[in-house]
């Protein structure tokens, strides 16, 4: 057998876990869940036959938003549970059995390692990266169950400028398919800002074909949830991570209020 395929070498004491969590005390009713934010690769499976620039890109991981998460997390006082390894060697935010969960090619760039990928091997994958970041979020909205606290979950991406030579022209926007509640009201105050393009239900909608996260994780469980995806030109650098997350934290503690006076949390 391949070594890549033996599912006890996909992660060795080489790797760090895949699951990384921010201020598990945290006593707000926004849970936070970061499904690309990091770019890591186990070292079994080496560079998976790209180079450095592939693997800086976003084709690789949502630029911009590991820094955006955690200060967000801190400014809320919220949990926030993100995973660390690239969607390149699985993507946390796919349904297992579709194509994209392992792709073979990522908007033009073909990734070596992943063509012809056994299913032991993906089945490894899904065991070692992809399910404990899962299990994780489950088990913390359960324990938020048990204890009485109420959960939003706000899934954190974000996106490229431009996409197959056409430019996205929102900075912002808000993903949802199943909530009522929570989508109309990031909306608005987001529009209200004034200086945004926000885009509803763009540059991506939420579908159980092509999401995870939110489709069972929250729609599921009957959570309250949006998507939030921000354009990675916006937030490149430190200072454009810290601007947005005060700008989110703002937007979100409007809401929180305004849910806690409907009664809705």
């Amino acid at each position: 057998m391949d070594a890549a395929a033996n599912t006890t070498l996909l992660l060795s004491s080489e790797d760090v876990p895949p699951v990384r969590e921010f201020n598990a005390g945290g006593r707000s009713p926004f849970l936070l869940t970061c499904d690309h934010y990091g770019r890591l690769i186990p070292h079994i499976l080496g560079d998976l036959g790209l180079p450095e620039s592939e693997l800086t890109r976003h084709i690789a991981w949502d630029i911009g938003i590991a820094g955006v998460a955690e200060a967000l997390s801190k400014h809320l006082d919220a949990h926030l549970i993100v995973q660390r390894y690239s969607r390149l060697v699985i993507d946390c935010n796919r349904p297992p059995h579709v194509a994209s969960s392992i792709p073979r090619i990522s908007e033009a760039t073909t990734i070596p390692a992943n063509e012809g990928i056994s299913r032991e091997a993906a089945e490894m994958r899904r065991a070692q990266v992809f399910d404990p970041y899962h299990r994780r979020i489950d088990e913390i909205i359960d324990q938020r169950g048990s204890a009485d606290m109420p959960t939003v979950l706000v899934s954190l991406h974000s996106f490229t400028p431009v996409y197959a030579g056409i430019a996205r022209p929102w900075h912002i926007g808000t993903l949802y398919h199943r909530d009522t509640h929570l989508p109309p009201l990031l909306l608005k105050l987001l529009r209200a800002e004034g200086d945004l393009v926000v885009g509803d239900n763009e540059p991506y909608a939420v579908s159980d074909e092509t999401d995870y996260t939110i489709p069972v994780h929250a729609e599921a469980r009957g959570l309250m949830n949006t998507g939030i995806e921000i354009r990675q030109d916006l937030i490149g650098d430190q200072a454009g991570e810290q601007a947005w997350a005060d700008r989110l934290a703002r937007v979100l503690g409007e809401i929180e209020v305004t849910l806690r006076e409907r009664q809705l949390i």
